[in-house]
């Protein structure tokens, strides 16, 4: 009887996992054991480029690669884990509501996460987003529309919430953006609220002073030591009591693992992601691996623990992928391990600053930086193509993903 290996989710940890399982068997000469992979669409979605311009185009799609190595592709969302069963259940997507129960002889989570929402008045009905596709490209309907609307201080100003690596990226997109659509003579205002007192609190002092001079250069003010109080359809009021009017609120802060790891009867950290051995499988249960955003692995053996980034997704997903196989086939696993840790900040036309190790020492810093920022947003970061043993060779857990 055959066996199947069951992954969820398409991102970048989801496909790779797919991958690498897929190139364990053939290296095995296994063909009595199915990888399926559950997603509402046989596409990657680039969402490091989410800040960019044309969010719409930046999906990848999967269907010829996954036909190439095998992996059957099932279209669906889950909706339901039952660890004890071995089973899931997922429903239709796209108007259809037919419900579906799978088995699986090995789980991999790869479900990814979602922008983290606090109940902040006004948030969820009149703040953006670039946590998806969808969202994205409704934040560039947005500022297209800004042009016909009368001139004036509100209209001219985005609010960026939120001073992380996400909300940096896109404030430094923003004055070009805005000007592009509003005219170059526009008197544009993009700010950043930061409830920490700096800039990048999570992206250390290395990085600041590059970061601090990129966007006082590109005209990006800063509030910092306050966040967001609450959202209005004519712009914000901050902690301190603070009103910034604005026509446009960009929402950053934060990220939490998917819902679908509250499913999972094991330990979670505080972005609820499931904790996990080093060859990523989930603490306490057998059958079940995760991999991407849901997971919180040690990269190092220094106490450093991955990060929802897709540096760390494209690592972890050849590791599952590889691991969750073995485990079935009774092979031997291959730890996972990323010592390794980079930072490419972009800060729009102003050019990029390359950082590494945890501590973020400055290597690459202005147009240097934004053309290996660039190489990885358009190259590095995609899938291999659909020829069979360049896409198995690709999915190599021992290959290193930054060089």
């Amino acid at each position: 009887m055959s066996k199947r290996i069951l992954v969820i989710g398409a991102g970048f940890a989801g496909m790779w996992s797919a991958l690498a399982s897929a190139r364990l068997l053939d290296e095995a000469g296994r063909a009595d054991v199915e990888i399926s992979l559950v997603a509402p669409e046989p596409e990657l979605h680039v969402r490091p480029r989410l800040y960019e311009q044309n969010p719409a185009g930046m999906k990848a799609p999967l269907q010829e690669i996954f036909k190439a190595v095998g992996v059957k592709f099932i279209q669906g969302m889950v909706e339901r884990i039952d660890v004890a069963n071995q089973q899931v259940e997922l429903v239709g997507v796209g108007g259809d509501t037919s419900r579906r129960t799978l088995g699986y002889d090995r789980l991999v989570l790869a479900a990814g996460s979602r922008l983290f929402r606090p109940p902040i008045p006004g948030l969820d009905r009149h703040a953006f987003n670039v946590d998806q596709v969808a969202d994205a490209a409704q934040l560039e309907a947005h500022i297209a529309s800004l042009a016909s609307r009368p001139d004036s201080a509100a209209r001219n100003t985005v609010v960026v919430a939120g001073g992380g690596f996400t909300g940096i990226e896109t404030a430094a997109e923003m004055p070009a953006r805005l000007r592009e659509v509003l005219g170059q003579s526009a008197a544009v205002n993009v700010i950043v609220v930061e409830r920490n007192s700096e800039i990048g609190p999570d992206l250390g002092a290395g990085p600041r002073p590059v970061i601090t001079q990129a966007l006082t250069e590109l005209g990006v003010k800063c509030r910092l030591g306050s966040g967001v109080a609450t959202v209005d359809a004519n712009g914000v009021t901050l902690e301190n009591g603070e009103r910034i009017d604005a026509a446009t609120v960009i929402w950053t802060a934060g990220a939490r693992a998917s819902a679908l790891t509250d499913q999972i009867p094991a330990e979670r950290d505080s972005f609820g992601r499931l904790h996990v051995d080093r060859n990523l499988k989930v603490k306490g249960v057998d059958t079940v691996f995760a991999t991407g955003d849901v997971a919180c692995a040690a990269t190092d053996d220094a106490g450093n623990y991955t990060l929802m980034s897709c540096q760390h997704a494209m690592a972890l997903g050849r590791s599952a992928g590889h691991n969750v196989a073995a485990d079935l086939l009774g092979k031997p696993a291959i730890p996972y391990s990323q010592p390794k840790y980079v930072t490419c900040l972009d800060l729009g036309p102003w050019g990029a600053v390359y950082t590494e190790g945890w501590d973020r020492q400055v290597k690459l810093v202005g147009a240097e930086a934004k053309a290996l920022k660039t190489q990885i947003n358009t190259e590095w970061i995609y899938p291999p193509s659909a020829d069979r043993a360049e896409a198995l060779a690709a999915a190599d857990p021992r290959r290193v993903v930054v060089a």
